[in-house]
């Protein structure tokens, strides 16, 4: 997968996006911080397993048609970074192959009592359960962002407006979202989000 990512990106070179992520590896005591666009059409972020973190072409070209704010995708950035600080890519390279041992164990005791759909059983109940941990990965990750996104002086009213966004991106059946498949929904997120910042007891300023 690093490998794909690798040949299939180019580094971000946009001097709005760069200059405020100056901001933010300032504030995390990093040298720097590099955003990689990946050539895929899809609206995504991710966090690679080598530390890396990913952009597709498909949200950069959002941003320059003025659909999405420098901001806004500083949001997705941070909410990226949050997945490698709290160690959420390693972890669901344990997970996927955790899954895949349970996932074959139960369908194999499953077929025994029920056969032929034992396999289609284990694997609905294993994919509920990882969602349910990705749900509490981007929740926690989230949380990060909104610290960091407070910290650099840019508050949470760009991630409220980004998942709004997202959301109506949604409504119109966009094929092409991926970064809010297997997540809790925005305005759980958003939600989420406030909650974070009023228990910070921070500005009145942050939000409405």
């Amino acid at each position: 997968m690093s490998k794909y990512l690798e040949q299939n990106s180019f580094a971000l070179k946009d001097p709005i996006i760069n200059s405020l992520l100056k901001k933010v590896s300032f504030s995390l005591n990093l040298p720097k911080i590099e955003v990689h666009i990946l050539e895929d059409t899809n609206i995504n972020g991710l966090a690679s397993n080598d530390g890396k973190v990913f952009l597709t072409k498909g949200f950069l070209d959002k941003y320059y048609s003025g659909i999405v704010s420098a901001e806004e995708l500083i949001g997705v950035i941070s909410h990226e970074l949050g997945h490698l600080a709290l160690g959420h890519t390693k972890k669901r390279m344990v997970t996927y192959s955790l899954q895949n041992a349970f996932q074959m164990g139960l369908g194999f005791l499953i077929s025994r009592i029920i056969p032929f759909v034992g396999i289609y059983i284990s694997s609905f109940f294993t994919n509920l359960l990882t969602a349910k941990l990705s749900r509490l990965d981007e929740y926690e990750a989230d949380k990060y962002a909104t610290a960091l996104m407070i910290k650099v002086g840019l508050g949470i009213e760009p991630l409220i407006s980004l998942f709004e966004k997202l959301d109506k991106f949604t409504s119109g059946n966009n094929k092409n979202l991926n970064w809010l498949k297997s997540h809790p929904s925005s305005s759980e997120r958003i939600q989420e989000i406030k909650k974070n910042a009023e228990s910070w007891k921070l500005s009145k300023n942050i939000f409405e």
